[in-house]
């Protein structure tokens, strides 16, 4: 029972975790319904210049203002295309229990052109679709201005880069401000970015990319997965169908 309630509050976890650094500040989430995923579209999209579709693997990590990293660092695969995005992770090398659960695998695809977004299980073969509200829609890339500021040349990871300051603007006068490193033999697309909000940096970077477009089939359920309206009824059946939780008992 407590390994059981141990790795669904890491699986949780992991939900909230990832969508603080696609569209920064964008948590969402909880058992009642999944949250939207990396978000790559709108001031984010800024970021990525003329790089609007591509696939890497993807390591994030934050650490506070006084220098302390957090343990929610993770790494997996990422696939963007036109503001639509797909991450896959391996929750099991957060909690092994995950593994024996099904919930060893994760992916979230973010869909802000039907306002939807899927959490998927291949495991289960199962996914949750939940509705992206309209007061957290993304808004148009053409919201966002973006000023750029060269500060020196680096090479990260093999990478010839430019290192730039980014200061993105929407049409309400709000301002983010990122460091990116540039590399300038992959079309200058960002193998490194820090985003400092609130106290809390976080660093997204980028190994493998391609820049190559994604499949369409990789921003969609399997056929044959199974359609849940929630997390809750996910966890609800897959509680009933002997995931190791002990039989009711009101006595």
């Amino acid at each position: 029972m407590k390994n059981y309630l141990t790795a669904i509050a890491t699986a949780i976890a992991c939900l909230s975790l990832v969508p603080a650094y696609g569209q920064y500040g964008g948590r969402a989430g909880g058992m009642g319904g999944p949250p939207r995923g990396p978000q790559f579209g709108g001031s984010t999209s800024k970021l990525f210049g003329n790089n609007p579709s591509f696939s890497a693997t993807m390591e994030v990590r934050g650490e506070s203002s006084a220098g302390e990293s957090h343990a929610n660092a993770m790494t997996g695969k990422i696939a963007v295309d036109q503001g639509k995005s797909r991450f896959e992770m391996n929750t099991a090398a957060m909690d092994p229990h995950m593994k024996a659960m099904g919930m060893d695998q994760m992916i979230m695809v973010s869909r802000p052109d039907k306002k939807v977004s899927y959490m998927l299980f291949p495991s289960w073969q199962a996914y949750v679709e939940n509705p992206i509200p309209d007061a957290t829609t993304i808004k148009p890339e053409s919201a966002y201005k973006i000023e750029i500021t060269e500060l020196g040349k680096e090479t990260l990871d093999g990478h010839p880069c430019v290192k730039n300051k980014a200061v993105v603007t929407d049409d309400q006068g709000n301002k983010t401000e990122s460091l990116l490193w540039n590399a300038t033999d992959l079309n200058n697309f960002p193998v490194k970015i820090e985003t400092t909000q609130e106290g809390h940096k976080t660093t997204m970077l980028f190994k493998d990319v391609k820049l190559s477009k994604p499949a369409a089939s990789q921003f969609e359920p399997a056929a044959d997965y199974k359609k849940y309206d929630s997390m809750m009824s996910l966890m609800m059946e897959r509680m009933g169908g002997g995931m190791g939780m002990p039989p009711h008992n009101p006595y």
